[in-house]
């Protein structure tokens, strides 16, 4: 097992004939914020419900830090906290009150208690609102408690489902600094079908399309998983598209306007060089030369594209 705090080894489930998950295996090493990326029916969901001990997968296993779920699923959940989408709040207690209660069946010792709460309260800044019935808080504050309570008893493993759904702008900020804090001593896994979230908060990106796992890396790897094939040239004393089109290697040139164009390419290093040296020779004043990024949107719908049908 080494240091991974999660392996999930050949992972299927389904619910009647067709699968949510099919033969999905990975490993999460501790620490750090993992994005569970996916459409709406990827499969998240249930992973997610798998990993936790919410349901039984129909095949496969999931160790949490070493242990085997299936065999010891309590000394398993004693590691994990949860946040499903919505939060599971008991509306008619105070913030205090559930807090309290969810420390308690989650085994924190008696002793222990006061202070396990006392701390969740300042992590996730409600301590003001300690004494405030859970129905009376706005839904960022809701949201708030339903963090304290999955890191009450101070897990191993911290599970988000959706945690910024439905809050305001500044929430959302709000909330996604919250989650940084918390990974900086554990390991986080964010689902979400939101690509600007995982781009804002994540350091490593698991991808799941339609129960098949594919994308397994880090953030900068997905952000470069498409090989970019434009950039972006200004000039001062631009040539006529035409010059622009016959330089080897260019495959289209779109003008944009204040003498900026969009130069398609084949290999961009020797574009760039034949670009910088005919500015040169025929004095077109290249001020700015920048390789662009494929979007999101693009790499999303690429890899959504990988699943076997």
């Amino acid at each position: 097992m080494g240091n991974s705090i999660v392996k999930v080894d050949h992972l299927s489930h389904r619910y009647t004939v067709q699968w949510a998950v099919k033969d999905i295996s990975f490993e999460i090493p501790q620490r750090g914020i993992y994005g569970l990326l996916g459409s709406n029916g990827a499969g998240k969901s249930t992973m997610m419900n798998i990993i936790c001990g919410v349901i039984k997968p129909t095949e496969g296993t999931v160790f949490i830090d070493g242990i085997n779920a299936g065999e010891d699923p309590i000394a398993a959940k004693e590691r994990i906290g949860f946040l499903p989408q919505k939060p599971p709040l008991y509306d008619d207690l105070t913030v205090e009150e559930y807090l309290t209660h969810t420390a308690e069946i989650r085994r924190v010792p008696d002793e222990r208690v006061p202070a396990a709460v006392d701390e969740v309260l300042e992590i996730c800044s409600i301590a003001h609102f300690r004494k405030r019935l859970i129905k009376n808080l706005s839904g960022g504050y809701q949201q708030r408690v339903g963090i304290a309570q999955a890191i009450i008893h101070k897990p191993e493993i911290v599970i988000f489902d959706e945690p910024t759904n439905g809050l305001d702008p500044t929430q959302i900020v709000e909330i996604r600094q919250l989650i940084k804090n918390i990974a900086q001593d554990r390991t986080v896994i964010l689902s979400t079908h939101i690509l600007s979230e995982v781009q804002a908060i994540c350091d490593h990106i698991l991808m799941v399309e339609q129960g098949q796992l594919v994308f397994n890396g880090k953030m900068e790897e997905f952000n470069n998983y498409i090989v970019p094939s434009s950039m972006i040239v200004t000039l001062a004393d631009a040539p006529a598209t035409e010059e622009l089109e016959a330089i080897p290697g260019v495959c289209g040139v779109e003008e944009l306007g204040g003498r900026q164009f969009r130069i398609h390419f084949d290999d961009a290093e020797e574009v760039a060089e034949r670009l910088v040296d005919l500015s040169t020779a025929r004095h077109w004043q290249l001020t700015e030369m920048r390789q662009e990024k494929t979007s999101l949107d693009t790499i999303f719908a690429v890899l959504s594209k990988k699943v076997q049908k």
